[in-house]
């Protein structure tokens, strides 16, 4: 298993943590609802009579999701307890199978998917290569690969401390990072200290998917839509940095 160092740490049990992520994720106003789900909605493939694989599952609403748009069965896997309670008990259904593992012990399972799924999980991986090969072979002949993680302009600086600038009236113009190409560790704090994520450049996430067998279809830094910036007009800053990177790829039979 990762040790966050790639999943070890597994911060969502922690109480504090727990509490301040679902403060987050069930307020409306979050840049995940806003930006990153539906960027993620758009690019789901045909779901009919399919399975799918959700890696960082979380309290299991993709899961979900899935059955409702036609899957034949979805196997959601967390590191946190906390989560698949919570999956459980509000997501839970006949054809979801929730396992607490982690993600990087996928090999184990046995089994193949049409789908793999990942909603801002992978910057908690440690060997992304080897993780990447994993995914290809638990994947079908012509399955497909989709998943979010913080961009890597957002990783990239060591304490996470990359920041908007702002002109003398007070509007963001543009973002300070630093350390992109040093790859490797980074302790951050969010919502707690100490928080272990990795960073790795977008050329290095992309390679490690096509070395490992996949072709490329999709690679989206997605934009606020009119709707969600009336919601939030704060989200416009987006034009200057995006936070979330999107990848969809297919594992092609040859």
């Amino acid at each position: 298993m990762e040790n966050l160092s790639a999943q070890k740490q597994n911060v969502f049990d922690n109480e504090e943590f727990f509490k301040g992520y679902m403060e987050l994720r069930n307020g409306e106003i979050n840049l995940n609802a806003l930006l990153e789900q539906p960027a993620m909605e758009k690019l789901l493939p045909d779901l009919n009579n399919k399975s799918v694989l959700d890696l960082g599952c979380g309290y299991g609403h993709n899961c979900m999701e899935f059955i409702n748009k036609g899957a034949k069965n979805a196997v959601g896997i967390d590191i946190s307890e906390k989560m698949l309670e919570i999956a459980k008990k509000e997501n839970g259904h006949e054809k979801i199978k929730y396992l607490n593992m982690s993600m990087t012990d996928i090999d184990t399972l046995n089994e193949k998917f049409d789908l793999i799924y990942s909603s801002l999980a992978f910057h908690y991986i440690e060997d992304f290569e080897n993780f990447a090969k994993k995914m290809y072979s638990a994947l079908n002949d012509g399955g497909t690969l989709l998943f979010s993680q913080e961009h890597p302009i957002s990783t990239a600086t060591f304490d996470g401390n990359g920041h908007y600038n702002r002109d003398e009236n007070g509007k963001r113009v543009s973002y300070t990072m630093s350390n992109y190409n040093q790859m490797g560790k980074r302790h951050i704090r969010w919502l707690i200290d100490d928080v272990i994520k990795y960073h790795r450049t977008f050329g290095a996430i992309i390679t490690a998917l096509a070395k490992a067998g996949f072709i490329i279809d999709t690679v989206c830094e997605p934009l606020p839509e009119k709707w969600a910036i009336e919601k939030y007009p704060d989200i416009v800053k987006e034009y200057i940095k995006p936070c979330f990177l999107i990848v969809k790829a297919t594992k092609v039979a040859f």
